[in-house]
């Protein structure tokens, strides 16, 4: 028999300023995989961080691997009782670079209490995640690293270390090595709550299909005195086909590609999307739906960037060539790939005055469907509750997880949920992230009690 919630509650509660002191150490670590911007040796000193952490913590086996793209991917594991089913706690250990330290009102890289809220890069994502889990392990531990059959199940640790970046490292580890990540149930602790104190399970992911289209019309810029007028302009003529991606109402218009789906979870009120989105007041939202479904249940296309001359120093020239990179986002239900195709159909077809087209396409991510259903599922939604006093909502997030697709492919027996610190207020990958220390300990709450009472 495990400890009671009401114990497990006032041991989390203790255990908090471990946790700021866990969290301020994480945050010390400038771990940008990006070794442009950053030494790697600090991405480095942060998996050195961890494997002591959780070393400590009876992951005797701790243990760092360097995957295909160079970074780090950080496994252990405590064996559960005979029999016991195993729990996979994902986190990733990179961050994203300060973009702009001048706008941040603290240090970017030392935790600082504003507010009640904990500010500095990574505190929320994903750093205060990990948090999460040392404060749940810590609280069921009793003070003593956590031996081999104390707990009612196998836990084991997957952390990644290029997440931020992309490169692929954490998912070619998890088809070329199944065994460090193969489990019963899989929490993928990189999401977050639709607001601090309701707690939410995120149960769809967006899928990415990205391409850079390139338009040539000319074999050189021209002047636009002498040929302007009846010489095709390659930026007009980008300008055109880009603007046939959306309608007056800002839907997404590919050709063949359905943009009418509707969400049935949690709804995105508009007024806190206004806020979260930061939009400028008077400036509308676009799509014809509702806000959730335009951000969780129906393609959505953006225009990343766009090569062409700059504002400051151009001439008085009809542009030759230009290209710009095109983001779309595909819903659970559609085929990234197919998505794809039909963007670049589309964009072929739409150039006018028969200008030259080439399309570059870039890496696909498919849409993922998280568990709804299962011993797994209900376990953690009634530890979710548990822990805030409110029922567990569902979300969608708009972003890609790559990885959760590719656990889903080979682990399909799997119960894989995504949760996590990151509520809007965190503004993550952005200035002033932070974190609500709240969230870290109704999580860790809810961790502990999951582990405590899964079974399979």
């Amino acid at each position: 028999m495990g400890p009671t919630n009401s114990v497990l509650r006032e041991q989390v509660r203790d255990l908090m300023p471990r946790a700021r002191a866990d969290l301020a150490e994480m945050v010390a670590f400038r771990s940008v995989f990006d070794a442009e911007q950053f030494p790697v040796t600090e991405c480095d000193g942060m998996v050195d961080w961890l494997l002591a952490a959780f070393g400590e913590l009876g992951f005797a086996d701790a243990a760092a691997h360097v995957t295909a793209d160079g970074s780090k991917a950080v496994t252990g594991s405590i064996a559960g009782a005979d029999g016991a089913p195993t729990v996979l706690l994902y986190f990733h250990h990179d961050v994203q670079p300060p973009l702009g330290e001048d706008e941040w009102a603290s240090p970017v890289w030392e935790l600082t209490e504003r507010d009640g809220r904990w500010y500095g890069r990574g505190a929320a994502d994903c750093k205060g995640n990990i948090a999460v889990h040392l404060t749940a392990l810590r609280a069921l531990a009793g003070g003593a690293p956590i031996a081999p059959g104390q707990l009612p199940v196998t836990v084991k640790i997957l952390g990644e270390g290029s997440e931020e970046q992309g490169g692929g490292g954490i998912e070619d580890f998890v088809v070329s090595r199944p065994e460090f990540a193969a489990a019963d149930v899989i929490l993928i602790c990189d999401s977050g709550n639709v607001a601090a104190g309701r707690p939410t399970l995120t149960t769809s992911l967006r899928g990415v299909a990205n391409v850079v289209v390139s338009v040539e019309a000319l074999g050189s810029a021209m002047h636009s005195g002498m040929y302007g007028g009846a010489a095709p302009d390659a930026l007009a003529a980008l300008i055109a086909m880009l603007a046939t991606l959306r309608n007056a109402a800002g839907d997404t218009t590919i050709d063949g590609l359905d943009a009418d789906q509707s969400w049935s979870g949690v709804e995105y009120p508009e007024e806190a999307f206004r806020a979260d989105a930061q939009v400028l007041d008077g400036v509308e939202l676009i799509g014809s739906g509702s806000v959730a479904e335009m951000l969780w249940a129906r393609p959505a296309v953006t225009v990343l960037g766009i090569d062409c001359p700059a504002v400051v120093g151009s001439s008085a020239s009809v542009v030759p060539r230009a290209r710009a990179r095109i983001n779309l986002r595909v819903p659970p239900g559609v085929d990234a790939m197919r998505a794809q195709d039909l963007l670049v159909d589309h964009l072929t077809a739409a150039a006018p005055w028969g200008v030259r087209v080439s399309v570059e396409r870039e890496a696909v991510g498919s849409p993922f469907s998280a568990a709804t259903a299962g011993p797994g599922h209900d376990t953690l939604v009634d530890a979710l509750s548990a822990s805030y006093g409110v029922p567990v909502a569902r979300q969608g997030q708009g972003g890609s997880i790559p990885l959760c697709s590719v656990l889903a492919e080979t682990f399909p027996d799997a119960e894989i949920m995504l949760l996590g610190v990151e509520e809007p207020a965190c503004l993550i990958h952005a200035p002033n992230e932070s974190v609500d220390p709240s969230e870290i300990e109704h999580l860790a709450l809810a961790e502990a009690i999951f582990l405590t009472e899964y079974r399979a």
